[in-house]
């Protein structure tokens, strides 16, 4: 998809985003980075919301191709076990690519760039219609079986992003699969007792 030049660039971006934030995303901070010239980062990417899109683009296409593998899959596992995939996947990417973090869950990144919140949104939207499938699939305990399924994604999406963004603050102290593993099963059981 991208040039070896292209995901140089793109993975320097995310480094030097968790390094030293939004603001110190600069060109000139990027070329001092890669060692290549500001000139050389702009015959790859036009701007700076060239190289983000390029980031949130590749991160969606893990995602969709998990999803569409996961439907393929459909047959072979419960809903449970599809839902408890689906965020150990999550969790293992970010516990094996940490930079991401700051990137994905950096909300001051995209507020004022269009484009980019659209991306965001559609990431957000393509998980929230999987979980909804995956929680078609799952038997709720009477108290909650009313209980609008964007609702319910948004019972899992708001934990397991607090629990990401609290393990990046607290310097990678503790591990993300197993603990994130845990945060969905207790979501799964409260939902279902």
């Amino acid at each position: 998809m991208f040039s070896e030049r292209q995901q140089q660039i793109i993975d320097a971006s995310i480094i030097l985003i968790d390094r030293l934030g939004i603001q110190g995303f600069t060109i000139k901070n990027l070329s001092k980075e890669i060692g290549i010239s500001e000139p050389a980062i702009y015959r790859h990417f036009d701007s700076k919301v060239d190289i983000l899109s390029a980031l949130l683009d590749s991160f969606k296409l893990k995602i969709s191709n998990y999803h569409t593998f996961q439907l393929q899959q459909s047959n072979a596992a419960s809903g449970e076990e599809r839902l408890q995939s689906f965020f150990s996947m999550i969790f293992t990417f970010f516990s094996e690519n940490p930079t991401f973090v700051s990137v994905i869950f950096a909300e001051e990144i995209f507020q004022n760039e269009i484009r980019l919140s659209q991306k965001v949104l559609e990431i957000q939207e393509m998980n929230e219609l999987a979980i909804n499938r995956m929680m078609g699939h799952i038997q709720l305990s009477t108290k909650m079986s009313d209980t609008p399924n964007d609702f319910l994604a948004m019972m899992f999406l708001g934990p397991v992003r607090l629990l990401v963004r609290q393990w990046k603050s607290k310097g990678y102290v503790f591990d993300l699969k197993m603990k994130g593993a845990d945060l969905v099963d207790t979501i799964l059981k409260s939902l279902q007792e």
